[in-house]
């Protein structure tokens, strides 16, 4: 028998895990059977059992994806220096993240992939600590930056980098959220809103 090789095994996987996606944003994760995702992909359900043991399998390779995107959308736009200011920084963070098709779907479908799988992780625990743990790199991911911004004198010293890369992390969600509900989002729209926070004159309304 011929050996199958590595490179087709990964497009095997590539192949299962970008239908299941395309199924769960059209139907949702509750509304998708695994039947809909073997006519999506074309295969057998042996084919596909070979490689996700379930629905509940499906959805956790996709939402470590979806976590791991948005973390190397992070660290493509920090990896200059100096660092980007905050606007320049979530605005490369969100363009990166929704540059062309991701799962053969457009920007929002996608959007509204990752703000289903955030839900779900009220429903599953195992799904609950896997992005519990991400998140978790993550804010220590940023907080790192928020430091760097510190020692350049640029962030005030009594403003933990936790709190900050939070509020950064926040500010990345929610413009994944609009992009889901409205579609009408834009990274530009994000990044000139930031700049224009940014460039408040504070002793003005104090």
């Amino acid at each position: 028998m011929a050996r199958v090789s590595q490179a087709h095994l990964d497009a095997r996987r590539r192949q299962i895990l970008d239908g299941a996606a395309r199924c769960f944003a059209r139907n949702g994760f509750h509304g998708t059977s695994m039947q809909d995702v073997l006519h999506e992909v074309g295969l057998s359900a042996g084919a596909v059992y070979r490689y996700f043991t379930g629905k509940d399998d499906l959805i956790a390779a996709i939402a470590g994806e979806a976590v791991g995107s948005v973390r190397q959308a992070f660290e493509e736009a920090a990896r200059v220096g100096p660092p980007p200011a905050p606007d320049v920084l979530i605005g490369r963070v969100t363009r990166t993240l929704f540059s062309g098709e991701t799962h053969g779907m457009d920007r929002r479908a996608y959007a509204g992939l990752i703000v289903q799988v955030w839900s779900e992780t009220l429903r599953s625990e195992r799904l609950a600590a896997t992005l519990g743990e991400a998140y978790g790199g993550l804010r220590l991911a940023w907080a790192e930056l928020v430091e760097v911004y510190r020692e350049a004198g640029v962030l005030a010293a009594d403003v933990p980098s936790d709190h900050v890369a939070r509020t950064l992390i926040a500010t990345a969600q929610g413009f994944i959220v609009q992009l889901a509900m409205f579609g009408d989002a834009a990274p530009e729209v994000l990044e000139n809103g930031l700049r224009g926070l940014m460039s408040m004159d504070l002793q003005k309304i104090s």
